[in-house]
């Protein structure tokens, strides 16, 4: 017998938001570590609405914002209008988030405006490292073997925004602004700057075009692949030893005592970057670059046992630029300023992070059952 094309709604409703997401949903192992997470920033959350207690209309509560943020991230979802959008019909995003079925979904320049509160008080910063203390507790860092890289961001500028420093807004013809044609006109960092993102650096590296680019950076432990640090810098030729310095400088840090290892592409291969980690008491598990020149690299650390294997783990770390920039919003920033580009990467790790330690978790039970 054909059904009938009919469409009716019941009055009332007595399921919750709760019963439309499947038990095995991937995103449900998620939200229980970003609570626990988020539970522990109470103290940073109050201080950033101190001077809204006096009074004035309640903003989006802090929570929340960085869940939909998360949710950005996750799914792709290309601006803050198009989440609005799909958390208005989206009952997982909704869910997700924290609202009701009947709650109102905010105007995005009203999601925009909070957000740049958490980007004010670096909520996105200790968010990530709350989430990362949960992966401590369960055992899945290491303390001693890491890795380092660096990859390109693209910033949310174009070429015809790089103008020589000496001129004002005004642009015009050989000067790149205004639609100028700027090919054939010399420029560099020295005498030219972005209109648009002053922050941001005209640079190349290998067989790549020269873009307005930040570099970002993370550290990786080598026993599951999490990063446990990550920053971005101008793009320059030594921003990536620079900030590989201060990263294991932090993890030397916290564990004094512990025999650190650091591996790294051939580009870290520097006589100034291997004796600093030299001082710093971590061996240089680098890949010698013996193309011309004399690897920095003592022979008898790239013949001891162990560097082999860092060699291998160490290109575990590309696999998080890659969701970064394929799943996540790193391709192309679309913020401006070295803060908030920074705090954009921060954001987009702490989802590859919480992704590898969801399937981390799903291996354990495996492994319990």
């Amino acid at each position: 017998m054909r059904g009938s094309d009919t469409f009716t709604e019941s009055l009332f409703s007595i399921k919750k938001l709760d019963d439309f997401v499947p038990a095995t949903h991937p995103l449900r192992a998620i939200r229980a570590m970003v609570n626990d997470a988020l539970s522990q920033l109470e103290d940073l959350f109050a201080g950033m609405y101190e001077d809204a207690s006096k009074g004035g209309r309640p903003s989006i509560a802090p929570q929340k914002l960085l869940r939909a943020m998360l949710l950005q991230v996750l799914y792709s979802v290309r601006s803050e209008r198009l989440l609005m959008e799909q958390v208005q019909y989206n009952l997982l995003f909704r869910w997700f988030i924290g609202l009701s079925m009947q709650d109102s979904v905010w105007v995005p320049t009203v999601f925009s405006k909070n957000r740049e509160r958490l980007i004010e008080h670096d909520a996105v910063v200790a968010f990530f490292n709350e989430v990362l203390a949960q992966a401590e507790r369960r055992d899945w860092l290491s303390q001693e073997h890491f890795s380092v890289d660096g990859t390109l961001i693209q910033a949310w500028a174009s070429h015809k925004s790089f103008m020589p420093k000496d001129r004002g807004d005004s642009g015009g013809d050989g000067d790149g602004g205004d639609g100028g044609d700027f090919r054939g006109q010399p420029r560099s960092n020295d005498t030219h700057a972005s209109k648009t993102d002053p922050d941001s650096r005209l640079y190349r590296k290998g067989k790549t075009a020269s873009e307005l680019r930040f570099i970002g950076h993370t550290l990786m432990e080598n026993r599951n692949g999490l990063i446990v640090n990550a920053m971005v810098t101008q793009a320059d030729g030594y921003a990536e030893r620079e900030a590989a310095k201060a990263m294991i400088a932090d993890a030397r840090q916290a564990n004094p005592e512990a025999p650190i290892t650091l591996s790294a592409d051939k580009g870290y291969d520097a006589a100034e970057f291997v004796a600093e980690l030299q001082r710093l008491e971590v061996t240089p598990h680098v890949a010698q670059n013996t193309s011309g020149r004399r690897s920095a690299v003592p022979d008898e650390v790239a013949q001891a046992d162990g560097y082999d294997l860092s060699m291998k783990c160490r290109k575990r770390i590309e696999q998080g630029f890659g969701w970064t920039k394929t799943i996540g919003q790193l391709r192309q920033v679309m913020v401006r300023g070295l803060k908030k580009v920074d705090q954009v990467f921060v954001l987009n790790v702490t989802a590859y992070n919480l992704v590898r330690m969801r399937s981390l978790g799903q291996l354990r039970l495996q492994a319990a059952g």
